[in-house]
């Protein structure tokens, strides 16, 4: 699952917490770390915490108006209060954390007017946030408690990983692919649980330049690394019938989509609609595996070669047959979402 905001802050003053008693009465501090979640839901700024800490906590409320309320507004003007709202967040998270990296690179894709000058701003950047990143792990001192250090060094690595996993996903947008590639395995090999979910960007470039045999192994590295989740995920998934619908097998390219309706619900119908999203800014949307949402967020990542080359209807030729086949496909229980769905689809491309 990509990095929930929230759950890092809470796991960031935990930490700090956790330093902050006084190791020679287990105890007491046992005792103390008792109230630590009712104290971090009611009141944050007693707790013990660093002006890196704070920025940390700004950021995190401005990824839930940026990725979770944004998209969502039903008006202009409820949107342009959250965007200003964020916006004023990040500056002071700035302000308090001047290498705050993650607000930084927020802030960066609000101002870049495009997806190439964003590349290049992350580009230049990347070294000196994983030097930075690089020492706040080495400064993280060692104690008694393996997995609190183990954790605590970690986190300190997660800004350069979410840096480096949005390079990889704006070279893909770029049609960059082979530094999409690039990028994907130097995050994977840094960190082989894959928290950012890169491996769902790379699946998506090994599709871009035809490359199975390059697919197959990062499924398999995948797996051996544990990464994997018992069954394919739609990006592979998705990846998969792309390439064997380049490479004129039209069964097998409809056997993964029906891979994709049998193990995502309501399936056929989102892969008839593929409705485009905004990209999370914080890191990929955090949501429940195999569930709707999941699918809906692989799709609209997936536009890249759904829409490669343009049919009659103003999709991709891909796209087109995908949601084609979609539709044949659908189980008799969601015909009437896919009918549904269809017509939504002929009512915009009528517009």
């Amino acid at each position: 699952m990509a990095y929930d905001a929230r759950w890092e802050d809470y796991q960031r003053l935990s930490l700090r917490f956790a330093r902050s008693l006084d190791g020679s009465d287990p105890a007491t501090a046992l005792k103390a770390f008792a109230t630590f979640g009712r104290r971090f839901a009611q009141n944050r700024d007693s707790l013990p915490q660093s002006d890196e800490d704070r920025a940390f906590h700004l950021v995190a409320d401005a990824t839930i108006l940026i990725d979770y309320e944004l998209p969502f507004a039903e008006t202009d003007e409820r949107a342009e209060q959250l965007i200003r709202r964020a916006a004023s967040l990040l500056d002071e998270a700035i302000s308090l954390d001047a290498r705050c990296h993650d607000a930084i690179r927020m802030q960066s894709a609000a101002q870049n007017p495009s997806f190439e000058t964003y590349y290049a701003f992350l580009r230049e950047g990347a070294d000196e946030v994983r030097a930075h990143c690089e020492e706040a792990r080495e400064n993280v001192g060692a104690d008694d408690h393996t997995d609190r250090v183990k954790l605590a060094r970690d986190i300190a690595m997660h800004p350069y990983y979410r840096w480096l996993a949005t390079m990889a996903d704006k070279a893909l947008v770029c049609g960059r692919n082979k530094d999409a590639i690039r990028l994907s395995e130097e995050l994977l090999a840094l960190d082989p649980d894959d928290g950012s979910d890169v491996r769902f960007t790379c699946a998506l470039a090994y599709a871009k330049l035809e490359d199975e045999a390059g697919l197959d192994a990062l499924a398999r590295r995948c797996r051996e690394a544990g990464v994997y989740r018992g069954s394919d995920d739609a990006w592979l998934l998705l990846a998969r019938a792309s390439l064997a619908h380049k490479r004129r097998d039209p069964a097998a390219a409809r056997e993964r989509i029906s891979d994709v309706i049998r193990t995502y619900p309501h399936a056929a119908a989102t892969l008839v609609r593929q409705r485009e999203l905004p990209d999370g800014v914080f890191s990929r949307i955090a949501v429940q595996p195999f569930s709707e949402d999941e699918l809906i967020i692989a799709a609209s990542e997936g536009t890249v070669i759904l829409q490669e080359g343009r049919d009659r209807r103003g999709r991709g030729v891909f796209g087109s047959w995908v949601a084609d086949a979609a539709a044949d496909l659908a189980p008799e229980e969601e015909r009437a979402e896919v009918e549904d769905a269809l017509r939504e689809v002929e009512s915009a491309g009528a517009r």
